[in-house]
């Protein structure tokens, strides 16, 4: 039963409708058979039915970006690196559990916080760069699955990135069965991957106490172990995440009191740190097998060359090599396993953002086909011209590109779960706030500082006229002061807008209520469409009136 407030004897958190009734209805209002429903009481057996976002999330942490840049690592600094993974990690818990919470409390995914919170402008420019974050992602999504019929089928590159699309469509079919399956179909290939890689390490066993010093022992050695670190950070943390999170969990009919918002965002912080911390296992593994692998002391001269330029499709000759064919098998499926679940999890990030930002809705096989079309294209391209090379540099960029986008999802994310006029009494505490703001900070601040030091690094060494390098030099600068500016007004712009289904336990939430209710489209509670994306039925809006 839903708190009231012991002042005005009002309801806890209020929710209006076309007739600003209160209401005591759960977040989502459909009664679908197929919607999740948690049971309005407290037990530890509820956390089965939390169970899922975090996997679809977790897919992220383990695509073939990541395996990618893991492989790098792990080739070049063999263990030297795993501690980037640990801190990502951790990080990576933290900012997913902000998201979650965003969508359980406010009944708002961050897309649609941001499109209510900023001007028309800057929301479009927020879109953009959502966008582009989806399509980076896509790219080494695309290019992994390529590599992994190559391997087990000997299927040509950029054939192999063309079957992507059609793979993903017949992958998206799925979503006829319910969501509930398609959770348990992303656990299992992420289980599958687990085991994979775990088999993998019987293989190559790595030593143990080296592990675990890369582990806990931060260090950077060598000049391209920065930019490799960011790589892990960019394909570690992804902003499209952070969209599909806060989307996700209001697929989840929940209780309203003020035990059943608690209980929702603690179980789905408990979910999402098992889901993550099999990510973590498996990055771990992926850099530890490579390192293992690439500093083996009987090495041929063709392995030694392939792990100092070390991709996806390098790796699966140097494991079938050293270890065996069928552990090169293992690597491919999966490769595969991650680069068609990774699929299906963009195709809903970007549905989600699109749907937040400008309200506007596309089925899902047209939203995938036209990000496919986005990331299929420059891929087939680099795949043709650059071969399998190319097409593992195109990964690296991708996950760069990533990184330097991560704050323009992560300090709205930031901003709002900090507000009290949007989360009332489940804003960050201090010390949470403290925490993220740092991470934030430093994730920036690294970005940053690689941008300029990488740009002056290639004016000072360029073959390029002295007019065409200060041309360059004021061109490329210039953008850093807008990234910079950009970021400046994010950190520093006062939210302006409460939420609309507010927890009324601060006078000033009260009052920001109060002002905002002759407003009904600040009131206007229509989650039946997150859970038509989610879902594959869809209902009319008059079944809910």
């Amino acid at each position: 039963m839903a708190a009231t407030s012991s002042n005005s004897e009002r309801p806890q958190f209020i929710a209006s409708t076309g007739n600003r009734s209160f209401s005591n209805a759960p977040l989502i209002e459909n009664t679908d058979t197929d919607q999740i429903v948690v049971p309005d009481k407290t037990s530890w057996k509820n956390l089965f039915a939390y169970m899922g976002p975090g996997f679809l999330v977790s897919i992220a942490y383990i695509d073939p970006g990541n395996f990618e840049t893991d492989l790098q690592s792990g080739a070049q600094y063999k263990y030297g690196l795993l501690w980037i993974i640990l801190v990502a990690s951790c990080a990576a818990l933290i900012i997913q559990s902000l998201a979650a919470n965003l969508g359980v409390v406010t009944g708002k995914h961050l897309a649609e916080h941001c499109r209510a919170e900023y001007p028309r402008v800057t929301n479009f420019i927020l879109w953009v760069l959502a966008e582009i974050s989806i399509v980076a992602c896509d790219i080494p999504e695309v290019i992994g699955t390529a590599f992994a019929l190559n391997m087990l089928f000997n299927i040509p590159i950029w054939i192999g990135v063309l079957l992507t699309g059609l793979s993903t469509l017949l992958l998206l079919a799925l979503q006829q069965y319910g969501v509930r399956k398609l959770e348990f179909l992303i656990a299992f290939l992420v289980l599958t991957i687990a085991g994979c890689f775990f088999a993998e390490l019987g293989y190559a066993k790595p030593d143990a106490a080296e592990v675990l010093n890369g582990l806990f022992v931060p260090q950077l050695k060598g000049s391209g172990a920065t930019g490799l670190a960011i790589s892990l950070l960019g394909a570690m943390v992804m902003p499209h995440n952070l969209f599909l999170h806060s989307a996700l969990v209001l697929s989840r009919k929940i209780p309203r009191s003020v035990c059943g918002i608690k209980e929702a965002c603690r179980f789905y912080m408990i979910e999402s740190g098992f889901a993550l911390m099999v990510a973590f296992l498996i990055n771990v593994s992926v850099i530890s097998v490579s390192g293992a692998v690439c500093n083996s002391a009987d090495l041929n001269a063709e392995d030694q060359m392939n792990c100092t330029d070390l991709d996806l499709n390098k790796a699966s000759f140097l494991l079938r090599n050293v270890l065996g064919s069928w552990s090169s098998k293992l690597f491919a499926v999966a490769l595969l396993a991650s680069g068609q679940s990774s699929t299906i999890t963009g195709t809903y990030a970007g549905q989600y953002v699109m749907q937040g930002f400008l309200d506007l809705r596309l089925k899902p096989w047209l939203r995938n086909f036209l990000t496919r079309c986005l990331a299929i294209v420059p891929s087939l391209i680099v795949a043709v011209i650059g071969g399998s090379a190319g097409a593992g540099k195109l990964i690296i960029i991708a996950s760069m590109i990533l990184s330097f986008e991560l704050p323009f999802a992560l300090i709205p994310l930031l901003k709002f779960t900090s507000s009290k006029t949007k989360m009332g009494a489940y804003a960050n505490s201090t010390a949470i706030s403290a925490i993220t703001w740092i991470i934030g900070s430093l994730l920036m601040a690294i970005n940053v500082y690689y941008l300029i030091s990488g740009f002056i690094k290639l004016l000072l060494h360029s073959h390029f006229k002295v007019l065409a390098v200060v041309f360059l030099g004021i061109l490329g600068f210039s953008g850093m002061g807008l990234y910079l500016a950009g970021i400046a007004y994010l950190v520093f712009r006062k939210n302006k807008e409460a939420t609309h289904l507010l927890a009324l336990t601060t006078p000033e939430s009260r009052q920001l209520a109060n002002e905002q209710q002759g407003n009904a489209s600040m009131y206007c509670l229509a989650r039946e469409d997150i859970v038509s994306m989610q879902l594959p039925q869809r209902r009319s809006t008059e079944d809910f009136d």
